[in-house]
């Protein structure tokens, strides 16, 4: 029988809140599963103190290495990140980083497939590049290049002459051209920035919105559509992350209010992608494969469809009750990992 690790930084599992749902899923699928972290790695002797639920609560219990380890965190430590490396040389990991937003969209470009669903990116590196960027765009985005969930990320457009509008995170305020500069240099020694021409999704209400699309392997290894939903931002935010405040609703019913007539070809629109762009998306990683991936995209004035941003770690939407159905896919792609491993 197959064996599951899920390796987390957290030491506790009732802290996590997944974690309870894949050992549910996995004792349904007749799969062996245990939790644990790095920390309780032996690597000498390739065994790992984990925890295993039964009987309603979490129980410590040692293990051999196991067929598959359903990688949920990053490493939070030096030490950490080393035990990691030393367990992806030895079993099959579920997962593996798609890199900064930077290096996503130059692979997407180079791939040239999809390229035309980027938005133009650039790597915010002078002060006066990005200004020539807002007399072109006359609005544009700066993003941290390893930001996420909407952090760091801010709004500027002109305001009439050499006047700039800033929304920095909710906070509104209008410059002149050197508060602009002084603005730009603070965040540049904060963080590396990109800075895009910005891409105008709002719905009829002024809300601005994207969909993310929820995609998962299955136990056959193919791309599927866990779901996909719209994200709406708070009136008078720039982004619709969850965690910032952004709700969501029913896809269809929300198409139909905002795309009238034309929303059922919207949605399979947004179908087509969903099955369509990841696996074109795993090929521009020629050694790593990935089996989970939320793809934010928006849709623009003119119905054009934009990718706004890739991730490899994408949590299920608040408003489903799809928490077993990433949990089923996630079991049995690693079961299917680890058989084909053997």
């Amino acid at each position: 029988m197959v064996l599951i690790g899920m390796l987390h930084h957290r030491a506790d599992p009732r802290n996590v809140k997944k974690a309870y749902a894949y050992a549910a899923v996995a004792k349904a699928e007749g799969v062996h599963f245990f939790y644990f972290t790095p920390g309780k790695v032996n690597v000498k002797k390739q065994r790992i103190l984990g925890k295993v639920y039964e009987n309603g609560n979490w129980h410590d219990k040692e293990f051999p290495y196991p067929d598959v380890i359903f990688n949920a965190s990053p490493p939070m430590s030096d030490k950490a990140e080393r035990i990691v490396d030393e367990l992806s040389s030895k079993i099959p990991f579920t997962s593996h980083s798609i890199g900064n937003k930077l290096s996503v969209h130059n692979r997407i470009v180079s791939g040239k497939e999809f390229e035309p669903y980027v938005i133009p990116t650039y790597n915010l590196t002078s002060d006066h590049d990005c200004l020539a960027m807002i007399q072109k765009h006359s609005k544009i985005i700066i993003k941290p290049v390893s930001g996420h969930q909407g952090d760091g990320i801010a709004f500027i457009e002109e305001n009439g002459k050499n006047q700039y509008k800033i929304n920095d995170q909710g906070k509104e305020s209008i410059v002149n051209k050197q508060g602009l500069l002084d603005f730009l240099s603070s965040k540049m020694q904060e963080h590396s920035y990109l800075v895009q021409p910005f891409i105008s999704c709002k719905i009829k209400s002024g809300h601005v919105y994207d969909f993310r699309l929820h995609v998962q392997k299955n136990g056959e290894g193919k791309w599927v559509i866990t779901s996909i939903y719209p994200r709406i931002g708070p009136l008078g935010t720039i982004t619709s992350n969850m965690g910032s405040g952004g709700y969501s609703a029913f896809t269809d019913k929300f198409l139909q209010a905002e795309f009238d007539d034309s929303w059922y070809d919207i949605q399979r629109q947004l179908e087509w992608f969903a099955l369509n762009f990841p696996s074109h998306f795993e090929s521009l990683y020629k050694n790593d494969s990935f089996d989970e991936l939320g793809i934010d995209v928006g849709i623009d004035q003119k119905r054009k469809l934009w990718i706004f941003e890739v991730n490899w770690r994408p949590g299920p939407p608040n408003i489903f009750n799809l928490e077993l159905d990433v949990a089923r896919n996630t079991i049995h792609y690693a079961a299917y990992l680890a058989k084909n491993n053997r």
